[in-house]
């Protein structure tokens, strides 16, 4: 589903995969999405018209998507077939109907999707993993892209389709997500400088990575209990931790003295996904109990929330 950043309003719906959907990602000019499912396929959506533009069709359960940060017509995905493949979409764009074409409006014409065989993808790494793929980042530099796989990340170098640095984490990574707010919102003073952090969840640990190709570690945190998520406010320095069975809550710590400062007790199941809003005056958690909640990260007026100063992040709407 795609819906209302600030309010949680449904926009639309994107209908056709037969199996669970295990990720969704917004393509760098948001006018596509691709989605990884349990049917053994990826499939990209256009997101101003909810139609179906390709299927990527596996051999397996996929489980992560990802596009470069400056291409929108290229999809690298993962999963059960422990194969990191890049598609490049550029030379198969789905055509209009040839009514359409016939008529001459192209404004509404029809599109076909296309399916496109794993097969014509470009295998990164083959061999390299030994379990599925659960995450894929594309960092800044086109050229790395990073895979979380069991409990180890790998850094590939694309053009040599080489690993160049691999971290053996705490145990299972639970999340491997970028934190970055809009540009407009981003400064050098900012955790990262500006740039995405990478932020991974595993075992008992929080880990955080910077610079350009998310190389450089800038932080490593040892937890009381299991976590399944993490994210990172960058110029709120703060800290949001989704924690693992059997707990159900999400914790808020300052990044520089690891000190708790709030607890999310809302949810009734382990929290999977935590990520915050652009301008990093929300963030959304994400729970096996079926739920969707929206933390408030600023004080005064914000989208669902007409209260005045003093409304911190204690407040939330499914």
């Amino acid at each position: 589903m795609l819906r209302d950043g600030q309010t949680g309003d449904w926009i639309g719906t994107f209908i056709g995969h037969k199996g669970a959907v295990w990720q969704a990602r917004l393509s760098p000019d948001a006018a596509t999405a691709a989605t990884a499912s349990a049917d053994f396929t990826a499939k990209i959506w256009d997101t101003h018209t909810g139609e179906l533009l390709f299927t990527l069709q596996h051999d397996h359960i996929v489980r992560a998507v990802a596009y470069p940060p400056d291409n929108s017509d290229l999809v690298a995905t993962g999963g059960m077939e422990k194969k990191l493949r890049i598609f490049d979409l550029t030379e198969m764009k789905p055509k209009p109907t040839a009514e359409s074409a016939i008529n001459g409006n192209n404004h509404d014409a029809i599109v076909v999707p296309s399916t496109i065989q794993a097969s014509s993808a470009f295998e990164i790494g083959a061999g390299i993993h030994t379990a599925s793929i659960k995450f894929i980042v594309w960092t800044k530099d086109p050229n790395i892209l990073i895979t979380a796989s069991d409990n180890t990340l790998r850094w590939f170098d694309l053009p040599t389709r080489s690993v160049v640095k691999q971290e053996v984490l705490d145990g299972e990574i639970g999340s491997c997500e970028f934190c970055a707010l809009a540009p407009d919102y981003t400064s050098t003073t900012d955790i990262g400088k500006g740039l995405p952090v990478l932020a991974v969840a595993a075992g008992k640990s929080i880990y955080f990575w910077g610079g350009l190709q998310a190389m450089d570690e800038l932080k490593r945190t040892k937890m009381e209990y299991k976590v399944a998520s993490v994210a990172l406010d960058p110029k709120g320095r703060k800290i949001v931790v989704g924690e693992d069975i059997p707990a159900t809550w999400a914790r808020v710590y300052r990044w520089d003295d690891d000190v708790e400062i709030d607890i999310h007790k809302g949810h009734h199941g382990p929290v999977w996904s935590v990520a915050f809003s652009p301008d990093g005056k929300l963030y959304a958690t994400g729970s096996e109990d079926g739920t969707i909640k929206m933390w408030k990260n600023c004080e005064g007026f914000y989208g669902l929330w007409r209260g005045g100063a003093g409304g911190g992040t204690e407040k939330s709407a499914e």
